[in-house]
């Protein structure tokens, strides 16, 4: 008989990714997210200084699709200090897209290596973990969220990680199942029979392989974070003004809902659309991994 064999580990990413661009959530997702990432990463190119303010007397509630006094086409409008309005929602989506998407890694870097330690190593550890993150799932998050912002003096910083520090427990959940049934996989027994340490083992076989849930766990919680810090900034515990953020220019917009309903119209579109979009990406994402949803599709 010959040496042992390498272990094998079954990729499935090529498949899934062939198959997300027959299905029209994942097509919409993917265009908004990537129409909003490209629009907050040109913003300057784009878009004029989301601060500047003229003759506010002359250019305020200016409506959409029209020009100032000093020539200045506005194609959203301006708010009441005569900023324009597409340029703040530009400006905007760079930080709300910005704080979403590192709140979001901080849940995965947390969430993953304490649901990766839980679910390798036993004992005494993986049982603190697991109450650990059992007690943080029975906290409130919006509760939680709230009493930390209003702790400390808000800024992005701080909604990123109250954000990421509140939202890792599921991610936990996810990868320590995952783990779990992957450990007695014919692939890991391999490895370790060729002498691969726990920490390779874990990191270079079993870790990519519980990605899947893990994807599909941050494309729908950065819809959730997104959502999260606009609501934050809407109450004033977020981003701060002059800083334009998705949710304090609703704020802003809320009192002028009858006279100048574009300025926070705008940015609540925008939010709507960038949220719907995660959540039908990670939706079609799920499916295209659900063994069920496979075995009855090729049925």
């Amino acid at each position: 008989m010959g040496g042992p064999q390498s272990p094998h580990r079954p990729r499935r990413g090529f498949s899934v990714s062939r198959g997300l661009w027959s299905d029209r959530r994942a097509v919409f997702g993917l265009a908004v997210l990537a129409g909003a990432m490209v629009v907050a990463l040109l913003a300057p190119l784009l878009a004029s200084d989301p601060i500047t303010q003229r003759d506010i007397v002359a250019t305020r509630f200016l409506p959409p699709l029209s020009s100032d006094l000093h020539g200045a086409f506005h194609p959203l409008g301006t708010d009441r200090f005569g900023r324009d309005v597409w340029a703040r929602l530009a400006y905007g989506a760079r930080v709300s897209l910005g704080v979403g998407t590192l709140a979001v890694l901080v849940s995965l870097l947390v969430g993953v290596a304490v649901g990766a330690a839980a679910g390798f190593w036993r004992g005494w550890p993986a049982a603190a973990l697991l109450g650990l993150t059992d007690f943080a799932l029975a906290l409130p998050r919006v509760v939680l969220l709230l009493l930390l912002a209003s702790l400390w003096q808000p800024s992005a910083g701080l909604v990123i990680l109250v954000l990421g520090l509140t939202g890792w427990m599921t991610i936990a959940r996810l990868v320590h199942g995952e783990v779990r049934a992957l450990a007695v996989r014919p692939f890991v027994e391999g490895a370790v029979g060729l002498g691969a340490s726990d920490l390779r083992v874990l990191v270079r076989h079993i870790l990519p392989n519980a990605m899947t849930p893990v994807i599909v766990a941050a494309a729908l919680g950065l819809g959730n974070a997104i959502m999260l810090e606009a609501g934050l900034s809407f109450l004033g515990l977020g981003v701060q003004p002059p800083t334009p953020s998705w949710g304090n220019l609703i704020a802003s917009g809320r009192d002028t809902l009858v006279n100048a309903p574009w300025v926070a119209a705008a940015p609540g579109v925008a939010l709507v659309l960038v949220v719907m979009g995660a959540t039908m990406l990670g939706d079609a994402v799920r499916d295209r991994l659900d063994p069920s949803l496979a075995v009855r599709r090729s049925g």
